[in-house]
């Protein structure tokens, strides 16, 4: 989920996350989390800094474009991730050369991936 504000509205949460939001908590399938009473902002706008950490799902921040990245749960569902960081990748470059993942420590990276079946 992209988000442009840390503060959003139940609705919109709701929506893009799949976590329903009860009196007892943030609530999927059959599991509920509560949740803080600092979860809700001044304004009745969800505070995802808040919830995300309650949640387990990874938050991030891109200052440069002002944007804020939020993953899907990991502690709740059991998923977590063991490392943020690849595995070395060491792959054919198109002049023959080799090329390895590790040469790009440190910089954001995208990896795509494609296969023709």
């Amino acid at each position: 989920m992209l988000l442009t504000d840390l503060e959003v509205d139940r609705a919109g949460f709701e929506s893009r996350t799949g976590w329903a939001l009860k009196p007892e908590g943030a609530c999927k399938a059959d599991v509920c989390v509560p949740l803080p009473p600092e979860a809700r902002t001044a304004t009745g706008q969800l505070d995802v800094g808040v919830v995300a950490q309650r949640l387990g799902m990874p938050l991030a921040h891109d200052a440069t474009h002002r944007l804020w990245a939020l993953g899907p749960e990991t502690s709740v569902s059991g998923r977590a991730l063991t490392t943020a960081q690849a595995p070395d990748l060491d792959l054919p470059a198109a002049d023959g050369s080799r090329f390895r993942l590790s040469s790009l420590r440190g910089q954001k990276v995208m990896l795509v991936a494609w296969a023709s079946w």
